[in-house]
């Protein structure tokens, strides 16, 4: 990270002063604002925070996926990140080592490391490498539960080391991998200290499992009813116990183990808490098992018999010159024995639970899929220990933790040699401590710690712990970190013949002796190997295979638990040095667990021995902070107007020795053959600080760009779109133009001229269209009917139509048989006084200014008084108006054709129309003439009507309807009288009649058919 951040700094190497003070200062000052991640360089120091925290969801993925160091704040992601992206693009094999004392969350640090990985992998979402990644994250939860234990520092502390290798295709998908475990804290499963737990596995099953499966294993809920799980004191159960179970069922599901295995892994819990019940009594120098009960359940839980078990428990077998004899433990032997079978069962039964998980993701390896297979390793092992009683174990993880500790000055100590070397640069030497000789004081062969337990193992007779703590005294008396009571007896500290001290890198240890001979030996007797080889369950059968050896046979002594641990740790040594290494370096900030307390005292106690400001004073060596010249210009070239927006003046040292020279910081760096050193960290923040006062005017240019170009997207696509759209309409349209081709191709010769045809199924690109084409093809069809008729008659043709509209199949006749004329009275055979009447309508033009008269005619209306009177009827294209008879004077204004309301007249022969109008007095009117007329007339008035209003007039047609006359209303109607012989009008109180001769008929308008006329008196 290059950012100066808000709370301390984020890489320790840019601290101003370089000390103790300053590094915790900047620890506590992180801690207490909720940062718990900080560099070294790359290296990741974390605190444990006691709480949860919202940094690990896929926001925070995604944020440090491909992404350097130094582009976010610091983060355990960061660290995993950079070894996936190392291991894929160097194809280099690359391990994360976790270090810490127990309690500082490594085991945590592990499974978020493990977690990042599986998200940034598979992203194509391949089955079987998702299978390998869910099989890699659940086993943890395996692991845990058997290799995991609540201690006085750390609810879930690991009592084992597990180093995991994690292998990768050439994609940098998982693809496998191997777990290997070291040093199982066996006696944790026959003791523990006071406040602590025995392993998870233990409770879980006591309080996860069904009340079913817990009477079949013979089983009480209680823990305090067994033995090897209160010895700590620490019976309560946990509230994640149930939980926990659920996920380890789920886990070995999930990783393939069968029925069988899974229900034997069980039984040989149960099977063990039931063994830590077995009492001993001795009555007469014969020893006898108290519980039976408890002796019969393990036996069965071990599928053994419980009679072989008691004799296994009570004798022993010795093979010597070829002779066999039994020989009977004393109830402290017995003790001891039972104690050691469980031990060994427990250690088995995680050893064979280890191997089952690596078969389940064992990687194929054959020299093809080795040459592309790279390899990450993640090692998470017990951290540094000072408990109140140090034993054997704490002897032997404390030893791991000073490997570990060597390797890590070593590999730093070499990484920045190498660098400065392989850069140019000339390197400051800086003095930190060595702890090869602790290394030495336990592994150094003759004379190490280890080398005289093995020695003392060896001797013939008895050989006591006090024995060994004499040995170590005069081999080791010289040794500066190592002390004892014997040795100095002034240091009250130590217990006479008990106790010895060793001086570690992490602090003073007191160790005490007890117990350190035979837990070197690990000695279980062969009695126990082979009842357990012939159990009758096959599980357990092959978790001792040296049971099937003879008793008489002769065998190599097996090496020391000291021996064997030592051998592996030379081993996981050479095996993370041959890897490039990445490092977690945990931190307890309080031994109260509490999320808000920073103990001082207590972190600067772990900065000092975990080597942190060894590692800040090599990593920084004179030089703050130095980046690869590409890197670094892309960060700062916008500072510089010789490197913005892109440097063209040589190669990227060129650009990277222009921006500093013009930025006055050419004194405080160096330049090595690929990257940059910054001596200081003021000049890395008046970079960063340059940097950030312009990103909000670079971002503005780059949001502009963007959007510009998104816009400029947007556009072509929509461009693109509407070419599209376009073709395609078209395409739409000649596929339905082709269908209606197809479909009209032969109307000219039909006889309806296609008009009962079915017309396509119009679309959405023709359906603005089809209106215009049903319109053309009307259009055609009607010149087709009308090409016929001569094209001056065509005017009457359309009056014709306009009045059938109306009057066809409501009044039979209606004139369409005949031509119409019109202005009938302007013609000498209809009109002898047609000069007048011609000249009066020149005069009425020449006043009302109309064209043409469109109708006229004799005609008998009748007024409010009901007196009828003849009068002359004249239709312009705009009135209506009302002549006198004889000298054809205007006796009123005319009618404008608009105000015109409706029409009524009658179904029969007779001429009688009434027009009616929004004046109150409508126009009752019979036309005389020889010949029907009335249709002519609603002909013409509903199509000039039409024209003016762009509306239909409506027409009544019927023998009563209602009119006005004289603003009243009144009722009209048609009777036939005897006596008359042509039609007039007559009063019939307030309602008029229209009476007509008997020679005329009367047309029902309705039903369109005849009916008797109604004949008046």
């Amino acid at each position: 990270m290059a950012t100066q951040e808000k709370v301390g700094v984020g890489d320790l190497v840019l601290l101003d002063e370089i000390t103790l003070e300053k590094i915790v200062d900047n620890l506590r000052a992180r801690f207490n604002a909720g940062k718990i991640y900080t560099y070294i360089g790359e290296v990741c120091v974390s605190l444990n925070p006691y709480r949860s925290i919202n940094l690990y969801d896929n926001e925070h993925v995604n944020k440090y996926r491909d992404r350097e160091l130094f582009e976010n704040s610091p983060h355990i992601f960061a660290i995993a990140d950079a070894v996936h992206r190392e291991m894929k693009q160097q194809r280099r094999d690359t391990c994360i080592v976790i270090s810490g004392e127990s309690g500082s969350g490594k085991t945590e640090a592990s499974k978020i490391i493990m977690k990042y990985i599986a998200a940034v992998t598979n992203l194509t979402g391949q089955q079987e490498i998702e299978r390998v990644k869910n099989i890699l994250l659940q086993s943890n939860s395996i692991l845990e539960a058997f290799g995991n234990a609540k201690t006085n520092r750390n609810d879930n502390s690991s009592r084992f080391g597990k180093y995991m290798d994690i292998d990768f295709n050439f994609k940098g998908d998982p693809i496998g991998g191997h777990v290997t475990n070291y040093l199982l804290e066996k006696s944790r499963v026959v003791y523990q200290q006071n406040g602590e737990r025995n392993f998870h596995c233990f409770y879980q099953l006591l309080n996860g499992c069904s009340e079913q499966e817990l009477n079949k294993l013979r089983l009480v809920r209680d823990p305090a009813a067994y033995f090897y799980v209160g010895a700590g004191n620490c019976n309560k159960a946990s509230p994640s116990d149930k939980s926990d179970y659920k996920a380890v069922m789920s886990a070995m599901s999930t990783l393939g183990f069968s029925q069988n295995e899974v229900q034997t892994i069980w039984n040989i819990v149960a099977g063990t808490l039931h063994l830590g019940n077995i009492t001993f009594k001795l009555e007469e120098d014969k020893l006898f098992i108290e519980n039976r009960a408890a002796l019969n359940d393990t036996a069965n839980l071990f599928s053994i018999s419980p009679h072989e078990l008691s004799t296994a428990l009570t004798q022993r077998v010795i093979a010597a010159g070829g002779e066999v004899m039994q020989k009977t433990h004393t109830s402290t032997e017995a003790e001891y024995g039972r104690d050691a079978l469980a031990k060994a069962m427990y250690e088995r039964l995680f050893t064979s639970i280890v191997s089952r998980v690596n078969a389940s993701i064992t990687v194929n390896d054959n020299e093809a899929c080795k040459r592309y297979r790279t390899i990450i390793g993640v090692l998470d092992i017990y951290g540094f220990e000072i408990f109140d009683t140090n034993s054997f174990e704490q002897f032997c993880i404390n030893y791991c933790n000073e490997k570990l500790q060597q390797l890590f000055i070593e590999l730093v100590l070499k990484q920045e040699q190498e660098e400065y070397r392989k850069e140019g640069i000339a390197w400051q030497n800086i003095d930190y401590f060595n702890n090869q000789i602790i290394c030495e004081l336990v592994e150094q062969p003759h004379k190490g710690i280890i080398a005289i337990m093995d020695e003392a193992c060896l001797n013939v007779g008895k050989v006591t712990d006090e024995m060994l703590l004499e040995a170590m005294d005069k081999k080791l008396v010289d040794h500066q970190h190592y002390s004892s009571r014997q040795l100095k007896p002034m240091d009250k500290e130590l217990q006479h013949k008990i106790q010895f001290k060793i001086r570690h890198y992490a602090g003073d240890v007191i160790y005490n002796v007890n117990g350190f001979l035979d837990k070197n030996k690990d000695t279980l007797f062969q009695d126990f190997k082979r009842l357990l080889y012939n159990s009758s369950n096959s599980v357990i059968s092959k978790m001792w295979p040296e049971g099937a050896q003879n008793i008489l046979k002769t065998t190599k002594r097996p090496l020391t638990a000291g021996t064997l641990f030592r051998n592996s740790m030379i081993a996981l040594v050479k095996n993370l040095t041959s890897k490039e290494p990445f490092y977690v370096r945990c931190i307890k900030p309080n031994e109260v667990k509490s999320p808000v307390v920073f103990d001082e005292e207590r972190v600067t106690h772990q900065v000092r021995y975990l080597g942190l400001l060894e590692n800040v004073l090599v990593r920084r060596a004179g030089f703050a902070y130095r980046q690869r010249y590409d890197t670094f210009l892309k960060r700062y070239k916008m500072i510089s107007q010789y490197t913005w927006p892109n440097f063209r003046g040589g190669n990227d040292k060129d650009g990277v020795r222009t921006l500093m020279d013009e930025k006055g910081f050419g004194h405080d760096v160096k330049y090595g053959h690929t990257k940059i050193f910054i001596r200081s960290p003021q000049t890395l923040f008046a970079l960063e600080k340059a940097r950030s006062e312009l990103i909000p005017d670079i971002v503005i240019l780059l949001q502009k760009q963007w959007r510009g170009y998104l816009c400029r997207q947007k556009y072509k696509k929509m461009k693109a779109a509407l070419v599209v759209m376009k073709h395609y309409r078209r395409y739409k349209m000649r596929t339905y133009i082709n269908e209606l081709d197809k479909l009209f191709r032969n109307a000219k010769t039909m006889r309806d001229y296609g008009k009962r045809l079915t017309w396509p199924r119009e679309n959405f690109a023709t359906r603005h269209v089809t209106p215009a084409l049903r319109t053309m093809y009307r259009r055609w069809w009607a010149w087709m009917i009308l090409r016929v008729i001569p094209r001056e008659d065509w005017p009457q043709l359309r009056l014709k139509m306009a009045a059938g509209v109306v009057l066809r199949s409501k009044r039979q006749n209606w004139g369409q048989d005949r031509r119409w004329e019109g202005n009938y009275l302007s013609k000498p055979d209809e009109n002898p006084h047609s000069d007048v009447f011609n000249s009066s309508i020149n005069n009425l033009r020449n006043t009302d200014h109309f064209k043409t008269v469109l109708f006229s005619a004799f005609v008998r209306k009748t007024n409010r008084f009901n007196k009828p009177k003849d009068r002359v009827l004249v239709v312009t294209e705009h009135a209506i108006y009302k002549l006198e008879n004889s000298k054809f004077k205007t006796m009123k204004k005319g009618m404008p054709i608009t105000e015109i309301t409706g029409l009524s007249v009658s179904p029969g022969m007779d001429q009688l129309i009434t027009i009616h109008s929004n004046r109150g007095n409508d126009f009752v009117l019979s036309i005389i003439a020889n010949d029907d007329r009335v249709g002519e007339l609603v002909g013409i008035l509903t199509n000039r009507y039409s024209q003016l209003r762009s509306a239909d007039l409506q027409v009544t047609v019927d023998v009563k309807f209602k009119c006005m006359l004289g603003n009243k209303s009144r009722v009209l109607r048609v009777e036939v009288h005897p006596d008359v012989h042509e039609p007039t009008f007559k009063k019939d109180g307030d309602n008029v009649v229209y009476v007509i001769p008997p020679s005329e008929n009367i047309i029902d308008g309705g039903a369109n058919t005849r009916f008797h006329p109604r004949t008046t008196n």
